[in-house]
Formats: C-alpha cells, sequence, structure tokens
C-alpha cells in the first residue's frame, strides 16, 4: 500500500510552522504507525531532505511519548491505544493521513511533531507521590486494602502520562491526567496522610501550567489509551473540596470542577 503523508513541519516554537505532503515509499499494512514514520524518513533522508522528527521510545504503548494528532484524533482511529499500537491497516491504499503535534499552550512545540510536556512532570513533582515511611515489601503486604479500592487505584496508575487528553480537549484541560496520579495514591492507605496536601498542590500547579479548565465534555475519556475513567474528575473535585473545607494552609483557589 501507498499513502499520502501531510505532516506539519516546524522547525523550532519560535518559527512559524505548515503542513508539507510526502508521497509513500511501498508500505506493509501490517507495520505500526511509527514505523511507516521510519520509512518515510529513510526516503526523506536518501533524497537529502530533513526527516520528521517524532517522539518514541517503547513502541509497546507504555511509555506515552509517541504523541500524534492523526486525521484529528489524537493517537489516531482506534480506541485504547496509542499511536505506536496503531497499524497501517487501520488506512486504505491511496489515503491522505494528516499528521500533527499535541495542541495546547502548556505543550509548546519543539520540534515538527515534538512537544514539550514538562508540564506535567512538574505536576507530578508537586505532589504526586507518597513522601512517609511506607516499609518494605512484607509490610505493604501486611496491609489490608479492599479489592474495590486496590482495582481503582490500579485503574488510575495506567495513566501514561501522554497528554492525548489534553490535546482532545477544546479547553486544554489537563484534569484527567490529574485525577488519575490524585486518584491511584488517595485510594491507597498509604497515600492518606497526604491525600488533602497533594490534591491542592498538584491542581495549583496544573493551574499555574497554563491548562484549561475542565467542562467535563468526555473527550478526554474517549482519546485516552488506557481508557481511564472521567469518574477519576470527580473523585479528584471531592477531595479537593473537602480540602478546601478543612482549611488547609497550602490551599489557593484552583479550577478543579
Amino acid at each position: 500500500m501507498k499513502i499520502k503523508l501531510k505532516v506539519w513541519r516546524q522547525k523550532n516554537r519560535d518559527t512559524p510552522g505548515q503542513f508539507k505532503t510526502y508521497d509513500s515509499p511501498e508500505l506493509n499494512e501490517h507495520m505500526s504507525f511509527l514505523e511507516m514514520l521510519d520509512v518515510i524518513n529513510e526516503d526523506l533522508a536518501n533524497k537529502g531532505e530533513e526527516p520528521i522528527a517524532f517522539d518514541h521510545d517503547c513502541r509497546e504503548g507504555i511509555c506515552g511519548t509517541c504523541s500524534c494528532v492523526i486525521n484529528g484524533k489524537p493517537h489516531g482511529p482506534n480506541r485504547g491505544v496509542a499511536t505506536c499500537q496503531t497499524y497501517m491497516r487501520s488506512f486504505k491504499d491511496g489515503d491522505t493521513i494528516v499528521v500533527e503535534p499535541w495542541r495546547a499552550k502548556a505543550f509548546p512545540i519543539i520540534k515538527d511533531l515534538v512537544v514539550d510536556r514538562t508540564a506535567f512532570d512538574r505536576i507530578q513533582h508537586a505532589g504526586g507521590y507518597i513522601s512517609v515511611r511506607t516499609g518494605a515489601a512484607p509490610d505493604a503486604n501486611a496491609i489490608l486494602v479492599p479489592k474495590k479500592d486496590a482495582d481503582l487505584a490500579m485503574d488510575a496508575a495506567q495513566c501514561i502520562g501522554c497528554g492525548a487528553c489534553v490535546a482532545a480537549c477544546k479547553n486544554a484541560s489537563a484534569m484527567l491526567f490529574v485525577a488519575a496520579k490524585v486518584s491511584h495514591l488517595g485510594l491507597l492507605p498509604q497515600g492518606q496522610p497526604e491525600r488533602e496536601k497533594r490534591v491542592l498542590a498538584m491542581v495549583k500547579q496544573m493551574d499555574e501550567e497554563g491548562f484549561g479548565a475542565c467542562t467535563a465534555t468526555g473527550s478526554c475519556q474517549a482519546v485516552c489509551p488506557k481508557e481511564i475513567s472521567i469518574a477519576f474528575i470527580a473523585r479528584m473535585n471531592h477531595d479537593y473540596g473537602k480540602a478546601l473545607l478543612k482549611g488547609d494552609p497550602h490551599a489557593a483557589p484552583g479550577q478543579a470542577g
């Protein structure tokens, strides 16, 4: 099969970008989307042109770095998969495929399809951890956790921080990401001592990074490669409200809700 690739090219964040169209060499329908980009880049290099810059690492749907908007949808046409798990058999011979980076003020473009997502790192550093002593493995095994809570915590912990939720949201909200990070720790006994402090600090950092407010359209859930539920946003809002009512000294006006 062959396709036309209409891809966003931008030298850096200070240089205007534009779409450029490339005809692909012969492709195998069973190759992944990233393998297709590899083939296109090899062809460009052979022609003396600059290859397309794109993020990738594990290529197994785990790391979250393969962040592309494909034909208007983050990660492509299929549900519950990352870009690296999207295969060319999802498209037809002769198709024109439009590829662009995440579009959000908080994710400035570095080059072509690569964006700076360190805003997520700063939100994590603000409170997405447990600093109290949790003991060794035998201690953790001795703490009883209801199965329902353990299952919910694992559902939230699946978040790979790819940013598709931000890219899909009309407001570029990071609420699903933050809610997942807040909830998976807040559901476990080890996360209770810092529960209020955590949610206040992470929401405050989210606001400072310039992400938009959540209007609960569900677009984030629809494109999440791990299909994380927006119910976690409601859970985070509950924790946030309780923390504000307690008058925590770390409290600051936030956009949760």
